[in-house]
C-alpha cells in the first residue's frame, strides 16, 4: 500500500487518482470512477468530487493507496 500525503483538508476522489498515477488523465479518471472500478474504503464508489479525508482508501487494479495528512505522524510514536 502507498501513502499518499495531502496538506489540504481534503482531496477529492478524481484529483487523487490522477494525483497518485493510478489514472493518466483526468478523463480516464472520471471514466474508471463511472463504471464503478474505484473503491473507497473497500466500497465501489461512483462519485468523482467525493471529499477523501486522511485515513481513506483508494483502490483501483489491485493498487491501494492511503491517504494521510501532512500533519500527522507517520505512525510510529513520533506524533505528540
Amino acid at each position: 500500500m502507498t501513502e499518499i500525503r495531502i496538506d489540504t483538508e481534503y482531496i477529492k476522489l478524481d484529483a487523487l487518482l490522477k494525483f497518485a498515477n493510478l489514472t493518466a488523465s483526468g478523463g480516464e479518471a472520471k471514466l474508471r470512477i463511472a463504471s464503478g472500478e474505484v473503491q473507497v474504503n473497500g466500497q465501489p464508489c461512483t462519485m468523482r468530487g467525493k471529499k477523501l479525508r486522511s485515513g481513506d482508501t483508494v483502490t483501483l487494479n489491485g493498487e491501494t493507496v492511503a491517504i494521510r495528512n501532512e500533519e500527522e505522524g507517520t505512525g510510529n510514536g513520533d506524533q505528540l
